[in-house]
């Protein structure tokens, strides 16, 4: 027995995933090893691969699961709280936080003041890392988010969200990431949801530029299917997009 102890001692520590590693696993649909290996790395990165999982898991369920969208901000806060300026840590942070919102409605949400919090992160983000797709999309989704809950007056005035700032934010992440199936899906998804009929030709473009666009995650693969579902219902009827549109935005 003492033997087997010290053999046990003397075993080279387990190799943890590197950062290719833990991308590799996320990027394969592998979630729930893409989170404990991200926690097991302690790492800025690691943390934000995990978040960035988690909320893939989250957002990919059949219905809103408020637990799961709690475990990605803590992940992404462990990001950040690890290295403020890497990007992914604030922007998956805010993710968590706007589908948080969706789910507790808008009072619950300026309660805990996490549209001002989105917004602190997504900026920090584009300000790191100005070329990231993902950050200058979600920057422009969180204006339009905020405009559709509160009207153009309160979201101007409470917080400095307008619509030509989504608009602008929007052209720029699409020249950022013009192959991002991601990227093009969300901002048509983002401007489905707030005016279809005004931004109906913008939208098909976007659907059309992620359709054409190589998935190269599982979740991309996942998001270029919805692509195709969301294309289908653009012509329907506005309850029937609408459905849609809330469906894949995460409200309940």
């Amino acid at each position: 027995m003492k033997k087997l102890v010290l053999f046990l001692l003397l075993l080279p520590p387990p190799v943890l995933a590197d950062d290719a590693g833990l991308f590799a696993l996320y990027a394969h649909g592998d979630y729930d090893a893409a989170i404990k290996a991200g926690e097991a790395a302690h790492s800025a990165y690691g943390y934000a691969v995990a978040a960035r999982a988690a909320m893939a898991d989250a957002v990919l369920r059949d219905s809103p699961c408020l637990p799961c969208l709690e475990r990605g901000e803590k992940l992404a806060r462990a990001a950040v709280a690890a290295d403020p300026k890497l990007a992914d840590g604030q922007i998956w942070l805010a993710v968590a936080l706007g589908y948080q919102a969706r789910l507790q409605g808008l009072a619950r949400a300026q309660m805990r003041g996490l549209p001002r919090e989105a917004k602190t992160a997504l900026e920090a983000a584009v300000a790191d890392d100005p070329a990231n797709p993902y950050a200058v999309s979600a920057l422009g989704g969180w204006h339009i988010e905020v405009v559709k809950s509160g009207g153009p007056f309160m979201a101007r005035t409470l917080y400095g969200a307008n619509v030509s700032e989504a608009l602008g934010l929007f052209d720029r992440a699409a020249r950022l990431g013009a192959d991002n199936v991601a990227v093009r899906y969300q901002i048509a998804l983002a401007l489905a949801g707030f005016d279809p009929d005004q931004y109906r030709a913008r939208i098909a473009a976007e659907l059309e530029a992620a359709l054409r666009a190589t998935a190269v995650t599982s979740y991309e693969k996942a998001m270029q299917a919805r692509t195709a579902e969301l294309k289908a219902v653009l012509g329907a009827s506005r309850p029937v997009l609408d459905a849609k549109v809330r469906k894949f935005q995460g409200y309940p």
